[in-house]
Parts: C-alpha cells; sequence; structure tokens
C-alpha cells in the first residue's frame, strides 16, 4: 500500500489543474485496481461514475486498438487520440460479463504506458506517460473553434476524427457529418488533426472560428493490407510480384464496364479493347504472350469466385489485386498458370450507416470520323475510273454489283455535279435510275451524339457485431447506329453481410445477380458486317431512298438493313452468383478455419432473324433482295459452376522475432455447360419472335455439352525474422478431368524470399531519405489446364449437309481426328527478381520486377506426317517458349500550403514490356510461314520499300519485280513502287520463304505492343479536385490487312469510299508531282486486294505503320459541396463532377490517317460476325462527357 499511497499522492499533485478530467492509472502493489482522483475536491462526480460503470466484454486475441473501440462502443463513449501509436503487435483476450469500466480499461493497457482520460461529456483519451508529463495547466477558455473534416480525395466526411491542441488534454472527434465543436485557450494556436489512414495534420488557428480540414490519405497505410490467394498479407512482407489499386482509382469513370476500366491502371496487365462496343470485354493477360499452344489468360475471381468482371459493377469494388508471379498465384494452380485477377468489393463499415446515391448522364460520339470520305460526285467518279483504267486497262462497265456504269453516265455526273439546279437522281432510257449524290453512308449509319446515363444507390450499417451493404445499379446506352440502334442496358444487384455469431465465430453471405441486354443489328446483304458492306457498295453516287421513298440497291446492301430492320442479334445475359462462408477463429486468434461454398449459373439467349429487304431500281421497278432470309434462330447457352474451398491458417509470433504464417487447404471447382440451338424459317410475319411463329419446313437444331472439373490441395508457408528476412513457401497438388487419367494429377510448387536492407543495422541512411528498401526474389512452376474437355477422346462430329435427298438433308460424321500423342501439362515456370522503395517519409515510392518465363511442351501441331498417313499431323506437346520482361511503377505525392489552404497532389507512371522467343518448335527447316525456333513473337518480314520507279529506263535497270503486280497484266509504270534488291540476285522475292534464304525480305517491324505506358495526375485544393490518367504504348507496328478499306481506300477496291487524306497534296504521285516523298503510288486499283498485288502480296516498310500512342483515358474535374451548403437539406457530402474519356490522343498514324483509330485500326472486324473481313471493320472507339453527381446521407 505504501506505493500506491505515495504514487496516488503524486498522481493528485499533477493533475489538480487537469479541469473537468479524471485521470486513472494501475497501481504497483499488490495487483489491486485503484482510481487516482483530483485533488482539493474538484473531482467531478459524474466522471466517477463514468468509470464505475459496469459492462460486458468478450474479447478473443483482438488487436488493442479493436479491444479499446469495443470498449468505448459499450461505454457510450468517444474515443480520442493524443498522436499516440498504439502497439500493432499487442493481442488482447478479456472475458467478464460485468467489470467496471475503469477495471477493463487498465486490464487492456497494462503494459503499454498508456493513460486514460475522462470527463464528464465522456470523451476517453489516450495518452502516454511522456506526453502527461508535458501537460500545461489549462487556462481560461475563451474561444470556440469548430469545422468540418473531410477526405481530400473523396470530399467524403470522416467520422471520428480526433481534434487535439498539442501538449494538453483538450480534444474532441468529429461527428458522423464530420462536424467538429471545440473550446480552445485564448494562449494556444494550433490544431492537430488525427486520423487512421490519413496524414496527421497540424494547422494555426489565427484569428480563425471556422476551420474546415481536408485530410489526405496515407498510401503507405492504405496500402498496407494487399489481398493475396486467400488471404491477405502486408505489402511489405510480400516476396511475390503482385499489384493492386483501390476504388479510388475507379471512381466516376463512365465506362461500360469495369475491364475497360483497368486497361492501364497497372503495369503488365494488359487490355486491348478490340472495339468501342459496351459490351466488349476482353480477356486479361498478364506480362505478355503466355502460350501459342492452348493459349492463356489471367484467372479473375470476384470475391473469391470466378466471375465476369464485365458484368460488375464498378462501383462495387474495393480493390483489384494482380498476382503475377508463379509464387504469388501458385495456390491457385494450373487455371493460375498465367496470373490470377482478385477483385474484391465492398463490404459495411462498422458502427456507420450511411446511404450513398450517385448518378452520371454522358454524351458519346466516335474519338474519329470513320466517314472522313471525299464523297463529290465528280471527284469521286473521276478517281473511280483513274483507279479501275490503271488498274484493269479498260473503262468500269459497272460500280461493282449496285450501279451500272459507262462513259456516257460518267459525263452525265460531271455534268450534274457541276449545276447544283439539276436533280441527282434521274430516270435512264433503259428505266433505271441513275444517281449522282454526294452520300456519306457513314453519316447515315452513325447518329451524331449518343446519350448515356448511370445511377447507383448503395446502403450500408455496421455495427460492432455485424454489417452488411446492399447496392443497385442501372446504367444504359443509347445506340451509335441511327437506325436500329444498338441499345445497351445492363442492371446489378448486390447484398453482402457478416455477422459474429459468437466471439470466435463468423458468418457471411454474398449474393449477386446482373441483367444486360444488348441489339446488334445485322446486314443480310452479303458478309454481314456492315462496315465491309459499305466499303463494297456504299457508293457516294447513290442515295438512302428513290424519288418513291424506296430503298435503292446500295442501300439495301448497306445501312437500308437497318433502315428496314432486315436482321438483328438480340443477346441477353444473366449471371447469378451466391457465395456462404464461415470462419472460425481459435487459441486466441491464431488459428482460423476458413471454408465457402459457391454457386453460379450464367445463361446466355441470343435470337437472330432475317428478312428479305425490298427495294427498287426503277420507277415500278420492285425487286428483293435475299429472298431465302425469312428465318428465326435461337440459342441457349447455360452454365453452372460450383466452387468450395476449404483452408486452415495459423499466425504466431515467436521470441518477438521469428513470425510464422501457414495455411494448407482444399479446392474443388466443377462447371457443367449445356447448348441449345433452334432454327426454322417461314415466319409469319416481320418481328415475329417466337419459334412457334414460323412455319417453314427448314428446320435444323442442335446442341452441346461440356463438363470439367478441378480438384488440389495447395499450401502456403511465410517465416519473417526480425522483420527483415522473409520466406514464402507455397504450391499445389493439381488435378483436372480434362487430361487422360494418367496425367491427371500434378505437383506445381514455388518458393519466394526478401530482404528488408532498410531495417538491417548497417543501413544508416536517414528515414526521412529511404525509410524502406526491400528485395524480392521468386521462382516456381505452374501447369496449364487450358485445354478443351475432351482432346484425348475420338469425338465424332455430326453435322447436317447441305445436299437434299428424299426431301431432307440428312446428317452426316466422319473420322474423328488422330489421338494426341502423351498429352500432359503445359508447364509456365517463372523466375522474378523485385525491388521495393520507398524514400522522403514515402513521398516517393518505386516498385520494380525483372521476370522470366517460360513455357514448355505447349499443345501444338506436329511435323507434317507422309501422305500415307491418311489424316493430318496430330497435335502434341511439341513446343516450348521464353518470355522475358520488366515492370515498374513509381509514385509522388505531397502536399504545400495555397492561399493558407493545403494543395495536394500526385503524379504516377508506371511502365512495363515484354518479349517472347520461341525456343522449340517442330518446323526444323524454319520456314517463315509458319513459328520457328528462334522466331520473336510479333515479328513483320517484309520488303524494303526503295521509293518509285522514275521513267522506263529505271525500271528496265532494276531487278525483276514481275512477281508483284502493279497492273492486272503485270506491266510497270513510272510512279509505281520499286522495291529493294537485298539479296542482289536480280530479282525480287521470297527465296526460299526459310529463315536462311528469306530472298529480299528481312525484319522490318514487330506487331507487338512494346513499352506500355501510364501517367495518372491528381491535385486536390479547397474542395476542388481534377485528375488525368494517360495510357499508351510507345513501339508496336501495323500493316494494314488488304480489305482494310478505310486506310488502303480505292487502292483496295476502286469502286471503295475515297478517304479525304489520300487528296492532300504531296500524297499520292502524280506525273504532275512525280516526288519520292510520296505515301502512295500512282492511283491504281486492287493493289492492296488482288492476290499477287504489290500491296497485298509484297509487304513492304512503306506501309508498316508506326503506332505507338498515348491517350488520356479519364480526366475529372469537380468540387465538394461545402457542409454549410449540404447539411441544410440533411446531406452528408455531396460532389459534382465532369468526367471525360477518350477526349484526346497523340499518335503519329494521325499525321497520315485521320479516319480510324490507333486502336481500332490494330484489331479484325467485328468478332460477331465471324472471320475477317478486314483491319478497322469494328465498332468505333468512343470518346465522352460526363457530368455526376454523389450524395451521400
Amino acid at each position: 500500500m505504501k506505493s500506491y499511497t505515495i504514487r496516488l499522492v503524486l498522481l493528485s499533485t499533477l493533475f489538480y489543474f487537469a479541469g473537468p478530467f479524471l485521470w486513472a492509472q494501475q497501481s504497483v502493489s499488490g495487483g489491486d485496481m485503484s482510481l487516482a482522483y483530483q485533488h482539493q475536491n474538484k473531482i467531478s462526480e459524474k466522471a466517477v461514475a463514468l468509470l464505475e460503470e459496469q459492462i460486458e466484454l468478450n474479447l478473443e486475441y483482438v488487436t488493442l486498438e479493436t479491444a479499446l473501440t469495443v470498449i468505448a462502443e459499450k461505454a457510450q463513449l468517444k474515443l480520442m487520440y493524443s498522436e499516440i501509436i498504439l502497439p500493432k503487435d499487442k493481442r488482447v483476450t478479456v472475458h467478464h460479463e460485468a467489470i467496471p469500466l475503469y477495471n477493463a480499461l487498465w486490464e487492456v493497457l497494462d503494459g503499454t504506458g498508456i493513460r486514460f482520460a475522462i470527463s464528464p461529456n465522456r470523451q476517453l483519451v489516450l495518452m502516454r506517460d511522456e506526453e502527461i508529463a508535458e501537460v500545461q495547466t489549462e487556462p481560461v477558455v475563451d474561444q470556440v473553434i469548430s469545422g468540418r473534416v473531410t477526405d481530400a480525395g473523396s470530399g467524403e466526411p470522416l467520422v471520428g476524427v480526433t481534434v487535439m491542441v498539442p501538449n494538453t488534454t483538450i480534444g474532441t472527434t468529429t461527428n458522423s457529418d464530420g462536424v467538429y465543436t471545440l473550446s480552445v485557450p485564448e494562449s494556444y494556436n494550433t490544431l492537430v488533426f488525427s486520423y487512421i489512414g490519413f496524414r496527421t495534420v497540424e494547422v494555426s488557428i489565427g484569428e480563425r472560428e471556422l476551420i474546415n480540414i481536408a485530410l489526405e490519405q496515407d498510401l503507405l497505410l492504405l496500402e498496407d493490407l494487399i489481398v493475396v490467394g486467400y488471404g491477405v498479407q502486408q505489402r511489405v512482407n510480400l516476396t511475390g510480384a503482385v499489384d493492386q489499386v483501390t476504388s479510388e482509382q475507379l471512381e466516376r469513370r463512365p465506362v461500360a464496364n469495369l475491364t475497360q476500366g483497368l486497361q492501364g491502371l497497372m503495369p503488365n496487365v494488359n487490355i486491348d479493347p478490340g472495339q468501342g462496343k459496351p459490351i466488349e470485354s476482353p480477356a486479361i493477360n498478364i506480362r505478355g504472350v503466355t502460350s501459342i499452344g492452348q493459349g492463356g489468360n489471367a484467372l479473375v475471381l470476384i470475391d473469391g469466385v470466378e466471375g465476369d468482371p464485365s458484368m460488375l459493377n464498378p462501383n462495387d469494388v474495393a480493390s483489384v489485386s494482380v498476382l503475377k508471379d508463379a509464387s504469388a498465384a501458385a495456390v491457385y494452380g494450373a487455371r493460375g498458370a498465367f496470373g490470377v485477377v482478385l477483385i474484391e468489393t465492398k463490404q459495411g463499415a462498422r458502427n456507420d450507416f450511411s446511404v450513398n446515391y450517385s448518378t452520371n448522364f454522358g454524351f458519346k460520339q466516335p474519338t474519329v470520323n470513320q466517314g472522313d470520305f471525299e464523297v463529290d460526285p465528280g471527284i469521286w467518279a473521276t478517281k473511280y475510273v483513274e483507279a479501275f483504267q490503271n488498274w484493269e486497262g479498260t473503262f468500269p462497265r459497272n460500280v461493282n454489283k449496285t450501279l451500272p456504269f459507262s462513259p456516257e453516265y460518267y459525263q452525265e455526273i460531271l455534268r450534274r455535279a457541276n449545276d447544283p439546279s439539276l436533280p441527282r437522281t434521274w430516270v435512264a432510257d433503259d428505266g433505271t435510275y441513275r444517281y449522282a449524290h454526294a452520300n456519306n453512308w457513314y453519316d447515315e449509319l452513325y447518329t451524331d451524339v449518343i446519350g448515356s446515363v448511370e445511377h447507383n444507390l448503395s446502403i450500408s450499417r455496421g455495427t460492432q457485431n455485424s454489417q452488411f451493404v446492399i447496392s443497385g445499379r442501372y446504367q444504359a446506352q443509347d445506340g451509335l447506329f441511327r437506325h436500329s440502334p444498338d441499345d445497351y442496358r445492363l442492371m446489378n444487384l448486390r447484398a453482402r453481410a457478416s455477422a459474429d455469431v459468437t466471439s470466435w465465430l463468423i458468418v457471411s453471405n454474398n449474393f449477386n445477380y446482373s441483367n444486360r441486354t444488348y441489339f446488334n443489328p445485322l446486314t443480310v446483304g452479303e458478309g454481314g458486317n456492315i462496315w465491309r458492306n459499305i466499303a463494297d457498295e456504299g457508293h457516294p453516287l447513290a442515295p438512302m431512298y428513290n424519288p418513291d421513298g424506296t430503298l435503292t440497291h446500295s442501300a439495301v446492301y448497306t445501312v437500308g438493313n437497318h433502315v428496314y430492320d432486315s436482321g438483328g442479334f438480340n443477346f441477353e445475359r444473366n449471371v447469378l452468383r451466391n457465395t456462404s462462408g464461415m470462419e472460425a477463429r481459435f487459441l486466441q486468434n491464431r488459428l482460423r478455419v476458413v471454408s465457402d461454398f459457391s454457386i453460379q449459373r450464367t445463361q446466355d439467349e441470343e435470337s437472330r432473324y432475317r428478312f428479305e429487304i425490298p427495294y427498287s431500281d426503277g420507277p415500278d421497278r420492285f425487286r428483293v433482295l435475299r429472298t431465302e432470309f425469312n428465318d428465326l434462330r435461337v440459342t441457349e447457352d447455360k452454365r453452372n459452376y460450383l466452387a468450395t474451398n476449404f483452408y486452415v491458417q495459423f499466425e504466431d509470433t515467436f521470441a518477438s522475432k521469428h513470425n510464422l504464417r501457414s495455411m494448407v487447404g482444399y479446392n474443388y471447382e466443377e462447371s457443367e455447360s449445356r447448348r441449345l440451338r433452334a432454327f426454322r424459317d417461314g415466319l409469319i410475319f416481320k418481328g415475329a419472335d417466337d419459334l412457334n411463329l414460323a412455319l417453314g419446313s427448314n428446320v435444323d437444331t442442335g446442341g452441346g455439352y461440356e463438363k470439367w472439373a478441378i480438384q488440389g490441395g495447395f499450401y502456403r508457408f511465410n517465416y519473417i525474422y526480425d522483420e527483415r528476412y522473409l520466406v514464402e513457401l507455397s504450391g499445389r497438388y493439381d488435378g483436372s478431368t480434362k487430361f487422360p487419367e494418367n496425367e491427371r494429377y500434378a505437383f506445381f510448387p514455388s518458393a519466394s524470399v526478401g530482404w528488408r536492407i532498410s531495417s538491417e543495422s548497417f543501413f544508416r541512411v536517414p528515414q526521412n531519405i529511404i525509410n524502406h528498401l526491400q528485395l524480392r526474389a521468386s521462382y516456381g512452376s505452374m501447369g496449364n489446364g487450358n485445354i478443351n474437355s475432351y482432346v484425348f477422346l475420338e469425338t465424332f462430329n455430326i453435322t447436317q449437309t447441305t445436299s437434299v435427298l428424299n426431301g431432307e438433308r440428312p446428317r452426316r460424321t466422319s473420322n474423328p481426328s488422330v489421338l494426341p500423342d502423351g498429352l500432359t501439362w503445359e508447364t509456365s515456370t517463372t523466375s522474378n527478381l523485385g525491388l521495393d522503395l520507398e524514400m522522403f517519409e514515402s513521398r516517393f515510392s518505386f516498385t520494380g520486377d525483372v521476370y522470366l518465363r517460360e513455357t514448355s511442351d505447349m499443345f501444338t501441331i506436329a511435323l507434317t506426317p507422309p501422305a500415307v498417313f491418311g489424316a493430318s499431323a496430330p497435335r502434341g506437346n511439341y513446343a516450348d517458349l521464353e518470355t522475358k520482361g520488366w515492370e515498374m511503377q513509381m509514385n509522388w505525392r505531397d502536399q504545400f500550403q495555397l492561399g493558407s489552404k493545403p494543395f495536394n497532389y500526385r503524379i504516377g507512371l508506371s511502365m512495363s514490356d515484354s518479349k517472347s522467343t520461341i525456343t522449340r518448335y517442330n518446323n526444323p527447316d524454319r520456314f517463315l510461314n509458319d513459328y520457328y525456333e528462334g522466331m520473336v513473337i510479333g515479328e513483320f518480314w517484309g520488303y524494303v520499300t526503295d521509293g518509285f520507279f522514275v521513267d522506263q529506263a529505271d525500271i528496265a535497270s532494276h531487278a525483276d519485280q514481275s512477281r508483284f503486280r502493279s497492273t492486272s497484266w503485270g506491266e510497270i509504270f513510272p510512279g509505281d513502287l520499286k522495291l529493294r534488291d537485298l539479296n542482289g540476285d536480280g530479282v525480287i522475292g521470297p527465296g526460299d520463304n526459310t529463315v536462311d534464304n528469306p530472298g529480299d525480305r528481312k525484319i522490318i517491324g514487330n506487331t507487338s505492343p512494346r513499352y506500355r505506358i501510364g501517367i495518372n495526375l491528381g491535385a486536390e485544393w479547397n474542395n476542388l479536385f481534377v485528375s488525368a490518367f494517360f495510357q499508351g504504348v510507345l513501339r508496336q507496328n501495323w500493316y494494314p490487312r488488304h480489305d482494310s478499306a478505310l486506310f488502303w481506300g480505292m487502292y483496295n477496291r476502286p469502286y471503295g469510299d475515297l478517304p479525304k487524306w489520300h487528296l492532300r497534296e504531296g500524297v499520292i504521285w502524280t506525273e504532275e508531282n512525280p516526288s519520292q516523298d510520296a505515301f502512295f503510288p500512282r492511283f491504281v486499283g486492287r493493289l492492296a486486294n488482288r492476290d499477287g498485288a504489290i500491296m497485298r502480296s509484297a509487304p513492304q516498310t512503306q506501309y508498316l505503320m508506326d503506332m505507338k500512342y498515348i491517350r488520356m483515358k479519364n480526366i475529372q474535374i469537380g468540387y465538394n459541396l461545402p457542409m454549410d451548403l449540404t447539411s441544410k437539406i440533411g446531406v452528408r457530402s455531396a460532389t459534382v463532377y465532369v468526367s471525360g474519356e477518350n477526349l484526346w490522343t497523340w499518335a503519329p498514324f494521325y499525321k497520315t490517317v485521320t479516319n480510324m483509330d490507333v486502336e481500332n485500326a490494330l484489331n479484325p472486324s467485328d468478332p460477331l460476325i465471324g472471320g475477317n473481313a478486314g483491319d478497322g471493320y469494328n465498332y468505333p472507339m468512343l470518346k465522352s462527357v460526363n457530368l455526376g453527381l454523389s450524395v451521400t446521407f
């Protein structure tokens, strides 16, 4: 008792001037707990009563911060920190049915050196011993400061921010609206604002009574926990290659789906949208070429379940983690051979209730004018005649299939083009229409501007023991096509909840439902691809309508299909997913048992209809195109997927320096897919959408079935010594039904290590210069299970013949393919070396990795067998591939005072590159029309353009170039392309078409994207914020495919469109301007279209395009409304903003070409139709401007 008495006296003296607060400490004698009361009867009886209140407390191995939060909630106290850093490694276990508040506080704070103070207005303040010693006498309060604290990034109010006068016990916390009020002594002029996850801010009071503060998020803290396979890890403890983005980088992006929004956000996470359709969702590639055999892209898991990110609401996303190397992804086995994307959705916040509504309205249009054509009838007709005659040597007699042509017609076109008073449609002597219009079919195809709208509503509620969130979204985009618009709709519904059933058991459920509809008009005229049909029959001479209101012949092959609604696809996709899980915690949370079970049902419904389309080619001359079309085809695809996981985690620290974490688990997944397709003609009326309304005799049905399952046992073991040396071992024993029984199972291990150099005693660089430096290395292998389910079985395809026998089309089959030879797993082995660096108190951060990925036993074709073999060569594990690459990401963020207010800014840069080389392949002669050993993926072999022939003497003295035609009869003229004789044999040609003898070809470029780049900029000041994100590729080549009419124009087909950029001065070689600097040769049609023509059959340097670009993917400008405005209507926060997508692009390509988007051009025609009708024949990329509002209640 003696020691207690002495301490009581000392504390009473110390806290005589402590105002209304009551301080308490733990006695050092006898383990008994006592209170230190204020001296001279200044004790507050109310404060004493608070400390003696009884509470129930059940805590099992929780952090000190969690324990204090629980105690404060149960006692209804406001918890405040005085710049205190709680011990992160302290765990607390307390079980009491009833315990006085002061005893509870002393028990959890035992041994920490932390004391507590409590005031009559229920404020609980924590301070260290050394801080208490600095407490000064508090003068009389004479000023009241109030204000609001918000998140500098989002503008959302921050609840529970500690506002303190330094070196005193004066403080408070912000309420649910982020508002605080504090009485401050006159002699104090500083306030300190601190909040977990945000940087502490110290401000001067001056003469102000209203002080609003925007706290900047501390990236080091926010990104401390990274989602990894079956768990989370602290970023500083990662030894594998892992990247993560949070919801902040996805907010307010007016993208059609999440996949499009992820493009460029993380280095070496490669997303290349093929076109601008809202349903476009390209596969996600990680770190370059994966396999030339079975292929393979990243495994995408949404809350642990395989899913389609394009069906997910981006506003529901909390984080997206990417596991890049074998060490990080090993626990997922064969499904994650080429990386894993982990998408985690948001959960309800504990101890909070909020309702958020956000909406945005946008306007979109193509990034470039695809229809930037010359449509003047006189100019077009003159160039058509020139292009046709220069190739054929004769005058054209028609304009492909839909218009006649003759010298007389041509002269009449010129006459009417020069006399606006004359009608542009007239009737010829044969009774058919003639036209001299200036019709741009792309103006008929696209509307000028389309609208989009999105509504989001989320409700979140949480207590200390449970939380839930319910969210919904409606998204709609009007169709770009002017007639038969391709309208798009997407709806999402999500409900996620968890509850602490007991102190050791947590149960959870996660429900998601998505519905998407999209209409795509179909061109029945020819081929189905509207862009290709316009190139063939969309002649500017012809209008859409004849004078009698009927469609013209050109129209029914092109946009007239949309006008008449002659065909289309209706798509609908429904995805329903539910995951139920539980987590049990034992041994003071050191041992955790986790299990979950998921079901997912995906249903795709497609209906395609086609009708004949009427037109007329003269007065009372009515015709019908595609009379065979009057049918309906319905397709239904269903996929049922289930997955279950069961794993056990153990974590503990021994002797304060040895941290162990281990996990072992089991995974099972099963997928069953069914297809039903039915077709029938004879629809009884246009618009019939049910097969019962088709009465024709042409009936066809089909189906399909696939089922596969995988199972595996996985493990991960982590060891950290003294926060300096890190080791991780992981792996999986995997089994797949896609392989024969004797090859079904395989084991794939990995290992990684890390060395935190900045924690070494010899590392004497000041912390404020380098605060974190770590090296990482990993090595591991994984199997690639991306093969078809029944490759190892003899399968018979049954089809319906086109021949009619006895009034029916009989079924047929044929010999099955030869079984693969010893089919086994493709194996991907990755070595990775990484560096993590943080400097200047984490203002600057850098992460870099170099890697080598070797894909062996790729599933490819065998050597060509002898003719007597009687079948095509079997496929097997015959090839190897090597990919080398690197990636880096650096960020700088800081703040400074601007106009007495903090100005926060950030700059981020990411870059990556990869190069893939074939190291084994069955092509011993190394023919150039196939893969070969030593081949760099994407390499492009071609001829070297040596300018244009000057005159006949130049032609005569040049090497023999007759293999490649510049006219249909083979004659070469001045102004034609000249190819360089590289091998000096006097003949321009391909040699033996081998690497050793390529003739006059060499590698002139590479079509693979290299040096991908991302740039992220942002700033916040005085409730204003602005951000911009740029993405690009710094090296890539493209040689336009034949039939790429948007590029080649009339050099493709002479009756095609005429891009305006072709007519710029100096672009085309002419006799009047015979410049060697011209881009195109003399004006000759078919050069890029006919087999053997010099532009198609002799790819060359002149037309190998430089496709590097940098695109501003997004820019945002917004304003967080002040609290004094929003509080009047009961709103916690409100934000208004303007957001733009794809508004600016830099590309050397645009110096030449004006009517093709740099990303569109690289991609083949719309895959919905099938085949490749020519590069660029696809849906245009869109740019947009959106106005948005977000309100939180």
